[in-house]
């Protein structure tokens, strides 16, 4: 089916750099299949036939061998249909937003101890009008543990207690506020 249409001398079928492109493109996402772990894998749609082909990567370290095993996964791949390596690529796309979402999470209450720590009442105050259902005392309490650790260069036991317990607090509210965001859309 290449070669040029006789009447109106355009080429016919994709260009061997277009093909060439596109079994780049599903040989990266053979990559990242390979580097997920069996539990990420599982919430993924692939088709059963490439599970094996996929073990059988991961399972392959030497580096020539490991390559060679990849490109034949690839070819696997490329048998399948375009629906399915699509929704596998959109799936990885999920899942690396879910993980950029609870990376940003993790950093807002990063952020939220530090500047507990850091300004203590203020900070505090401002914690509170945000979430009043928080036990004001035992944060008050872990702040100031906290402060005394740091200055006797003791392990960071306080400062951990106050991450978690701003953890489950800004956490628990978080869920609510996507699924009614999610209603709203």
């Amino acid at each position: 089916m290449r070669g040029r249409d006789e009447e109106t001398g355009q080429f016919l079928g994709t260009s061997r750099s277009q093909q060439r492109r596109e079994a780049l493109e599903v040989l990266a996402l053979g990559e990242k299949l390979v580097a997920l772990t069996p539990a990420q894998l599982a919430k993924l749609p692939v088709p059963e036939s490439l599970l094996p082909h996929i073990a059988d990567t991961k399972r392959i370290t030497a580096h020539i061998a490991h390559k060679r095993q990849l490109a034949f996964l690839a070819k696997q791949m490329r048998r399948e249909d375009d629906q399915t390596l699509e929704a596998l690529r959109d799936a990885l796309d999920a899942n690396s937003e879910t993980a950029r979402r609870e990376v940003a999470a993790m950093h807002r209450v990063e952020d939220w101890r530090d500047r507990l720590v850091a300004e203590g009442d203020a900070a505090l105050a401002e914690l509170l009008a945000e979430h009043p259902d928080a036990d004001r005392q035992h944060l008050r309490q872990l702040i100031r543990n906290a402060k005394e650790e740091k200055l006797r260069n003791k392990p960071p036991r306080a400062y951990r207690e106050i991450y978690a317990l701003l953890r489950e607090l800004l956490l628990a509210q978080s869920p609510a506020a996507e699924d009614a965001e999610d209603d709203a859309e």
